[in-house]
């Protein structure tokens, strides 16, 4: 959720600010850009020299640089930030920002911010139950910021009880459930295939197709960017899956049939863009068959239409997708695989459209819902198109 996320992270005086260390090295590791602002007291408790080493960008603390008189624009860094931090945040700087006072860079950056704020409180316990600092966190919260409560336990000043502020990963699962539950697609379950599936003929030897996986590996994680809970079933692939994802890797189209109707019943989207084999060996040798004859004969049976039995199972509340790559009379055979396999959309892609299909790092696709409605699309990155996708998806969706 943190991923590509611009975070200004403020610091301010607390003995809590040796944890910003650690915070700003999760959100790193998280995939956010990260611009730390101390206030002048936070200084006194950890140096600007490890954040600014750990975020990889200078530390800000005054409104500017008094020797060169460069000025720090707390107006750009509050509209370039998609979310502000402050953890940890003091008695006096709660005061400050619930009270509109703006004496100090971090004050001003708040003030100008248009993102969501977070603040996570660091205080002593006493100083945490006064009824002034309720009152500050309250009217904090009445103007749409976040509280982190702080955990209990042993305090700087011996005591023991509320005060301290929440540890670095409990601060990350708290923010990124909270985007989580703001997003689209928040509280799905997602079923998404994707891949070849290899089809033994012998223990060297298989029957396969040219997938990559491209395509449904960006499917799988565009539903994770939207908040959905995602199972990837995944034949043979060098693609790397979303660390949120949930993979299940099969090799065959059996073992992808028993994964998919194990998986198809919790899921309230299934995606099936994986090029399962239509046909595998009848009797697959256990022995590698060996070079003597001028030709070789392997008798094959169909498997199981995987896309048409998840048809035949889904329920009102389910929303099922197909993939039909064709190579002529490609809209009328995407329409007719739509209704004989009762799909509430299919993805048509041609063979005769240079860049599209396997293999490749772009796309180009034809959505056709259930009404026959088609929308079409030029050639894109594969993760575009399963933004499209998505965001046509998201549109069936029954209420």
């Amino acid at each position: 959720m943190l991923t590509g996320k611009k975070i200004v992270l403020g610091v301010c005086g607390s003995i809590a600010a040796y944890k910003a260390a650690v915070l700003t090295r999760l959100l790193i590791k998280a995939g956010a850009e990260v611009q730390v602002v101390m206030t002048p007291d936070a200084t006194q408790f950890i140096t600007p020299l490890t954040l600014a080493t750990l975020s990889k960008k200078p530390v800000l603390v005054n409104y500017f640089t008094p020797d060169t008189g460069e000025w720090n624009n707390h107006v750009e860094m509050g509209l370039w930030a998609d979310l502000l931090l402050i953890a940890p945040i003091s008695a006096n700087t709660l005061g400050k920002l619930a009270n509109g006072l703006c004496d100090n860079l971090l004050s001003a950056v708040y003030l100008s911010a248009k993102c969501p704020v977070y603040f996570a409180p660091a205080m002593d316990l006493d100083m945490w139950k006064h009824q002034a600092t309720q009152n500050n966190i309250n009217k904090l919260i009445t103007y749409g910021n976040m509280l982190i409560p702080p955990g209990s336990g042993e305090l700087a000043s011996g005591l023991h009880g509320e005060g301290r502020m929440a540890e670095p990963e409990e601060i990350i699962t708290f923010i990124s459930r909270q985007l989580t539950q703001q997003l689209p697609l928040a509280g799905r379950k997602v079923l998404v295939t994707a891949g070849p599936t290899y089809e033994a003929i012998d223990p060297v030897r298989f029957i396969s197709n040219h997938s990559s996986g491209k395509m449904g590996f960006a499917i799988a994680d565009e539903m994770i960017k939207l908040g959905a809970a995602v199972t990837l079933i995944s034949g043979p692939t060098a693609q790397k899956a979303n660390l949120q994802a949930k993979v299940i890797n099969v090799t065959s189209a059996a073992e992808m049939l028993q994964a998919c109707e194990e998986a198809f019943p919790d899921s309230d989207i299934c995606i099936m863009s994986a090029a399962v084999a239509d046909y595998t060996p009848v009797e697959p040798h256990s022995q590698k068959i060996k070079k003597q004859d001028s030709s070789l004969n392997i008798e094959l049976k169909k498997t199981t239409d995987i896309l048409k039995k998840l048809g035949q199972q889904k329920s009102a509340r389910q929303l099922l997708v197909g993939f039909a790559l064709e190579t002529h009379n490609e809209e009328q055979y995407a329409a007719e695989k739509l209704q004989q396999k009762n799909l509430d959309l299919i993805v048509l892609n041609s063979l005769n459209d240079a860049g599209a299909g396997f293999k490749t790092d772009t796309n180009k696709v034809t959505l056709i819902d259930r009404s026959l409605h088609k929308t079409s699309f030029e050639l894109k990155a594969k993760t575009e198109v399963a933004r499209d996708i998505c965001r046509k998806i998201i549109e069936l969706l029954p209420a």
